[in-house]
């Protein structure tokens, strides 16, 4: 009777042992930097002229997948960007937007980035990603006047 209860004791201790050991760390690691976008990704020229039919497609869009964190107007303070943690560009402003090519631009808006995942490139076709960039140019040109 001794011996079980020794035995039971024992694997008691080493099974909570193990559970602390196992414990998450609760602390935030620091956020992973994306890689940066190949040249060939950056270099890419943007073939689509704005056009108002595609500018209101791409607002259309940009308001169920774009505004919720990046907010209605492009300033970066979305309804989730706050709950999220996030700091996102305000691309109402022309000097943030202006450090970014269109293939950049493309580029995040059809993959993701950081933890924009997978962005719209399996769900939209070329074009009408090639309009969100136009319309998220606009938000700068908007602010200018």
């Amino acid at each position: 009777m001794r011996r079980n209860t020794l035995l039971f004791g024992t694997a008691l201790l080493l099974g909570l042992g193990v559970g602390f050991a196992q414990q998450k760390d609760t602390t935030q690691a620091p956020e992973a930097v994306p890689p940066p976008i190949s040249a060939d990704d950056a270099a890419k020229k943007n073939p689509v002229k704005p056009t108002p039919e595609g500018l209101a497609e791409a607002k259309r869009l940009y308001g169920y997948h774009c505004a919720m964190c990046h907010g209605k107007d492009g300033d970066g303070k979305g309804d989730l960007s706050g709950s999220m943690n996030l700091k996102l560009n305000d691309w109402r402003d022309a000097s943030t937007i202006a450090k970014f090519t269109d293939g950049e631009l493309f580029y995040i808006i059809t993959n993701g980035r950081g933890k924009m995942v997978g962005g719209e490139g399996d769900r939209t076709k070329a074009e009408t990603r090639w309009n969100l960039v136009n319309y998220v140019r606009a938000f700068a040109k908007k602010s200018d006047q």
